[in-house]
């Protein structure tokens, strides 16, 4: 018989072993949790084909072959967590027979071991009944400005400062725009995203939480909706910077890596409905060229800056800001936040 814990009642000196697959692992996970897989993706599918389409006892057999070529080494993984935390606590999907069985197991192996109640299940549920309590209350201070203009830098300088960050862009892993996936692999799935912006929110200090502004879609995720209704609510700082200081920005995040240059290629094809074939070619031989500020300043200038006044032209702005450089527009945007948003100028910092 294995013992299990709830979610919310987890405490002290533990560790989180998420025993799914590899991929399950990957697409989504509970902060801090350790991936010991029972079955790698394949067997999971094969298992899971078999259940379905089989016998259930043949999908068992299956599994129990699976796992007991992996048992010493998943041993060894565990005897050396538990040697340094006082509960380990297993999950699987549900809270089903992947964590049961190896709960079970490594109780008799004298392991200090938990189930989680629910599994990954049970914290999603979590997740979908607290982040629009902890989103209650929340007022954003929302940096808008054209691409380039150093929103993302910004909102880093300001965390540094000790002060509340919202990083949605981070939480996504995409920088927001049809260029926004260069350089940084594949995006977060949904579950991961909301997951990001619940530790987040969790840990604030305050309720004034800055925040860069964003169209309702980052990639492949999407802002929940109470989130992004409090961002089109919240205090509006607009953000500016001369086309030199942009260019040279954008350039210096987008070509960090080895393979920017075929990344940047695919990215300039799906530019193909607002630019013509031809202006597409001739990017992309500048590219080739090195020639990267000359392409970034013309695409924004052409093609992002009057699609983003468009669609920031509805916002009242509080207060604008020209960067010149980082360090000196947040400590620009702390002085304006002590003397004009908190109460008594009382800065919301620890």
């Amino acid at each position: 018989m294995f013992k299990t814990i709830d979610y919310k009642s987890l405490e002290g000196n533990y560790v989180l072993i998420d025993v799914r697959s590899p991929g399950e692992y990957n697409e989504a996970t509970i902060p801090g949790a350790i991936n010991i897989p029972l079955f790698t993706d394949e067997e999971r599918k094969n298992i899971g084909t078999v259940y379905v389409n089989e016998s259930v006892e043949k999908a068992k057999q299956l599994g129990v072959e699976a796992v007991a070529k992996k048992l010493p080494a998943i041993f060894n993984e565990v005897s050396q967590l538990d040697r340094h935390y006082d509960k380990l606590v297993f999950f699987c999907a549900r809270g089903g027979m992947r964590s049961g069985s190896i709960t079970s197991l490594m109780i008799s192996l004298g392991v200090n071991a938990f189930k989680l109640s629910g599994g990954y299940k049970a914290y999603r549920k979590v997740i979908n009944e607290e982040l629009p309590k902890l989103n209650e209350g929340v007022k954003y201070i929302v940096l808008r400005g054209k691409t380039g203009t150093g929103k993302t830098e910004i909102l880093s300088g300001l965390k540094n400062k000790g002060y509340d960050v919202l990083d949605l862009e981070d939480a996504a892993n995409h920088r927001g725009s049809l260029l926004g996936n260069v350089g940084l692999g594949e995006g977060n799935s949904q579950k991961y995203f909301e997951t990001s912006i619940y530790e987040m929110l969790k840990n604030r200090k305050s309720n004034f939480v800055f925040v860069e502004g964003e169209s309702k879609r980052i990639g492949n995720v999407i802002i929940p909706g109470f989130i992004y209704d409090g961002m089109s609510n919240g205090i509006h700082v607009f953000i500016d910077a001369d086309i030199d200081f942009r260019s040279k920005l954008i350039v210096r995040e987008y070509t960090k890596e080895e393979n920017c240059k075929a990344e940047i290629f695919s990215c300039l094809d799906k530019l193909g409905k607002y630019i013509s074939q031809k202006n597409i070619d001739r990017y992309k031989a500048l590219v080739l060229e090195g020639k990267y500020e000359e392409v970034t300043a013309e695409l924004m200038e052409k093609y992002y800056d009057p699609m983003y006044m468009n669609a920031i032209n509805k916002y009242e702005f509080t207060v604008e800001f020209k960067v010149q450089d980082i360090e000196t527009v947040c400590s620009e945007i702390e002085v304006w936040v002590k003397n004009n948003i908190l109460e008594n100028g009382e800065a919301a910092v620890d």
